[in-house]
């Protein structure tokens, strides 16, 4: 188990349930320093005083709020945990919500709640259970690292996962990247629903999801060690400027298709609208005439 990063309690109700939490997440990248190129001395950062110009240690540093530009409040580590709330030392339950009525943007990273000791045992299994059979996630108030926090409970398997989530004034309004407005047809919303279908997954297994930007990293650091050259760099794909959109459509699915095993030769988008309508022969020529010379003009 990886180690505790914060300690208290979750408040449900009159319940109160000790916890420890622990990250449950990990970081598989490759790490950096800084290096003078010129002898591959390590390059440290140095925390200097302005005042006294000379480097302090770690013992003889801490927090501070400027408050004027001449007057600096020092705030502690000890008087932070000791602040007057009610959430310095619990995480409080204030609702029980849907999870999809939560927009995916306001989650952050996740942690796992850990029962800590026995008498915390049952009261963590009554709430895992009940958020269970509920179908819903608990909403949460906490303080960390010197400021209140909203979270989202919910289950992993056997675990209570705790994720922080941002206010609502921390998210931006999405109004300032609208896309211009473009009409878009029916058929070309038929033709990506069949796209959609084709690269539909029931979970995210397999060599597309793996981080192949830490393996090839790790590859060529491997040939610099032992001296070898470096691994080629495959030639990218240059995709052609897309004038027809359901032409676009049209090759993505066969292409995902064929990515499946599937034979890529034989593909019918939806041709909704050919289909509702089947007129005399010779309005179906006259018609047929007009949308091609239609489609046409969209793709100059």
């Amino acid at each position: 188990m990886p180690r505790t990063i914060w300690s208290g309690a979750i408040s449900f109700g009159l319940v109160t349930i000790p916890i420890r939490v622990a990250s449950a997440t990990e970081n598989h990248s490759i790490q950096f320093h800084q290096y003078h190129l010129e002898d591959m001395g390590r390059v440290r950062v140095r925390k200097i005083c302005d005042l006294e110009d000379r480097e302090i240690p770690q013992s003889e540093i801490g927090k501070g709020y400027e408050y004027a530009k001449d007057q600096v409040v020092a705030i502690s580590d000890a008087e932070l945990q000791d602040l007057p709330l009610p959430t310095a030392k619990a995480i409080e339950i204030q609702a029980f919500v849907p999870l999809e009525s939560i927009d995916p943007i306001r989650i952050a990273e996740g942690y796992y709640l850990v029962p800590d000791g026995q008498v915390a045992a049952k009261p963590y299994k009554l709430l895992r259970q009940a958020l269970g059979r509920s179908s819903k996630v608990a909403i949460a108030k906490y303080a960390w690292s010197g400021r209140e926090r909203l979270g989202l409970l919910r289950l992993r398997d056997d675990a209570i996962v705790l994720h922080a989530m941002r206010w609502p004034d921390e998210v931006r309004d999405p109004a300032a990247v609208d896309p211009p407005n473009e009409t878009v047809s029916e058929e070309e919303i038929e033709g990506a629903l069949a796209l959609i279908d084709r690269m539909t997954q029931d979970d995210l297994e397999g060599p597309e999801f793996t981080d192949t930007y830490t393996d090839a990293l790790a590859k060529i650091i491997e040939a610099k060690r032992e001296e070898k050259p470096l691994p080629e760099v495959p030639e990218p794909e240059q995709p052609g400027k897309v004038l027809d959109l359901m032409a676009a459509l049209n090759e993505s699915v066969q292409q995902a298709k064929a990515s499946r095993g599937e034979d890529a030769d034989v593909h019918e988008m939806p041709k909704k609208k050919t289909t509702k309508k089947q007129p005399a022969k010779k309005t179906t020529a006259k018609k047929t005439t007009k949308k091609t010379a239609a489609r046409r003009s969209r793709s100059a």
